[in-house]
């Protein structure tokens, strides 16, 4: 696979079917948003949607909301397979924390699949802990850790 450099950008409105398809590739049916769902957040006034380009193609897309009391939530962060460890994620994760961070929140959590290891791999190597399980999360019934990140 060619090396392009990945260029971050904000979301616009015509990239909303392309980040539904790789919700649905990223993730399976329960887990991933359907697209009216996935509108919604990224539309809410209190969300920021970074979009990762390599060239012309979307390689991946996070979705992230403030919360009250000062709280960051991750909505869900999609790479598409073929650009996974390449420093996608990283680099849309950084983006997500330095915003949160730029508005003073106090911590950003997410949800990840009890079984996606190599999730709760990626965020716990940047600082992020597990703090509760909730079972029944997701449609399918498969259960969730919650991991949060303090913001210094």
């Amino acid at each position: 696979m060619e090396e392009l450099p990945i260029r971050l950008r904000s979301y616009r409105r015509d990239d909303l079917n392309t980040l539904f398809e790789i919700d649905q590739a990223c993730f399976p049916q329960g887990v991933s948003y359907a697209r009216e769902e996935l509108a919604g957040f990224i539309s809410h006034p209190d969300s920021m949607t970074w979009v990762a380009e390599a060239g012309k193609a979307i390689v991946g897309f996070l979705v992230a909301n403030r919360e009250p009391k000062q709280v960051g939530h991750i909505i869900t962060i999609d790479v598409v397979e073929p650009w996974r460890r390449r420093r996608v994620g990283s680099l849309l994760m950084d983006a997500a924390e330095h915003w949160a961070r730029r508005r003073r929140l106090r911590f950003v959590y997410l949800e990840t699949a009890t079984d996606n290891l190599a999730a709760r791999r990626f965020y716990r190597a940047r600082g992020y802990e597990r703090v509760n399980q909730v079972d029944n999360y997701y449609q399918t019934g498969q259960a969730a850790w919650i991991m949060v990140k303090w913001l210094k």
